[in-house]
């Protein structure tokens, strides 16, 4: 079978299997497996569990699910609600600011355990209702939550970004360095997009009542609830990039730092670790049986020759260095449609890492270019998770069009990030020069 039927074949047959409902895990599972015995012979099977164990016992992995073990306390702790209250104390006098706010506390959150699933229930709990009750836009209030809990996806300690640099053999530690200006943008494109479109109709976001606003001093103090968010992220973010300790060892330490700040708060009990111990391994297991699955199926492409036969088709396409990137970029936001940020980097990262380097661009810019386009496909019907998870904690009025029509303007925010990450690439690689030389 020529290299061209063959990438036909494997990836019409995946998705189909994806449109029949089966999960990218046992989909890339499956079609590996039968592949493979179909061409290599049934013997060559045996070689499955093999590559797969070489992954299994890579010491990067242990953590995510320590990372997720984090975010599971954290929501616990009720820490979350005080950063919420900080933020809306201070940002809530301005028009929108109690959509900006949600947006802020969402960056910090997102600084603290880079799993988005905890921001986006979280904030649709506690600022939903609030925006909704203060007369706010429905599609500013759902926006907002929505493109703010998906920046835990791209600023670090983002579990995708560790995924991304076990995947390239890239360094984690520049991976993180070079997020941060990138995240803080798309953070300030949100906060300016809501900010100008209420001062343009002030009924869209209403300023808070002055009733309700805390004096200057009272707002000086509740900063002091800032405090242990502060300690949690240098914890994890100040040791890996001071050198201190690897990813591995700062996520073991903030997840242990995360359960004595719940415990001092008198918010940690039995009850609460078994819940988040039990909603660790759901997800944990979810990420890494869809890293298994899609190592099969991307392991016999690349072995037939794929990875070769890809390179050629865009090295020969004649489209330049930035073409073959935008066109990277067209298939990443295609894949972000229908496939979760687990299979994709599966899939592309093995072939498209290569022919990157070709190209001369550093892995850490499109590492950090990549995380910035899989922030889109939580926002991307039909299979966006993110919409999933606020219409789940939703208020029934608000149906599920109107979080995709909320959505909508922040994706076009999120692709302008994209681009201009992609033009100032200064942007993801200053700090990783900075701290790693």
């Amino acid at each position: 079978m020529s290299i061209e039927m063959l990438t036909v074949v494997m990836f019409g047959s995946l998705f189909f299997l994806l449109g029949l409902g089966l999960p990218v895990a046992f989909a890339c599972g499956s079609i590996g497996v039968i592949f493979t015995a179909i061409l290599q012979g049934p013997m060559a099977v045996n070689l499955v569990p093999t590559r797969i164990f070489g992954l299994m016992i890579n010491y990067l992995l242990a953590a995510i699910p320590l990372f997720i073990f984090m975010a599971c306390i954290l929501e616990q702790s009720g820490i979350i609600h005080k950063i919420y209250e900080t933020a809306y104390q201070w940002l809530g006098r301005i028009k929108g600011g109690v959509a900006s706010a949600t947006v802020a506390a969402c960056t910090l959150l997102a600084a603290m355990c880079g799993v988005i699933g905890a921001s986006e229930v979280t904030m649709g709990v506690i600022a939903l209702p609030q925006m909704l009750n203060r007369k706010y836009n429905k599609f500013i209030a759902c926006g907002s939550i929505l493109a703010g809990g998906t920046l835990g996806i791209l600023i670090p300690p983002s579990v995708l970004l560790i995924v991304y640099g076990l995947v390239d053999n890239s360094s984690i530690g520049k991976l993180y360095a070079g997020a941060i200006f990138p995240g803080l943008l798309l953070a300030s494109l949100f906060i300016g997009y809501v900010t100008i479109r209420c001062y343009i109709n002030p009924k869209l976001g209403p300023p808070v009542p002055e009733e309700e606003r805390m004096p200057f001093k009272e707002r000086v103090v509740l900063l002091l609830s800032l405090v242990p968010p502060g300690i949690i992220i240098f914890l994890v973010l100040g040791t890996i990039f001071t050198g201190i300790a690897a990813p591995t060892e700062a996520a073991g330490v903030g997840a242990l730092g995360a359960m004595i700040l719940t415990g001092a708060q008198k918010q940690l009990t039995w009850k609460g670790i078994v819940d988040a111990a039990e909603k660790t391994l759901k997800s944990s297991a979810m990420v890494l049986w869809t890293m298994f699955g899609a190592n099969i199926f991307v392991g016999l492409y690349v072995m037939c020759g794929g990875g070769n036969f890809v390179t050629e088709v865009l090295m020969g396409s004649g489209m330049g260095k930035w073409g073959i990137i935008i066109t990277m970029q067209g298939i990443l936001l295609f894949l972000g449609c229908f496939i979760d940020w687990t299979g994709i980097i599966m899939l592309c990262v093995p072939i498209f890492g290569p022919i990157v380097r070709k190209l001369g661009f550093d892995p850490v810019w499109f590492g950090v270019l990549f995380a910035t386009n899989m922030q889109i496909s939580f926002l991307s019907p039909p299979f966006g998770y993110a919409l999933f998870y606020l219409k789940g904690v939703a208020p029934p009025e608000i149906k599920t069009t109107d979080i995709w029509k909320g959505a909508a303007p922040f994706i076009g925010l999120q692709v302008l990030g994209v681009i201009c990450v992609m033009k100032f690439q200064w942007l993801s690689l200053y700090l990783p020069e900075l701290f790693y030389g």
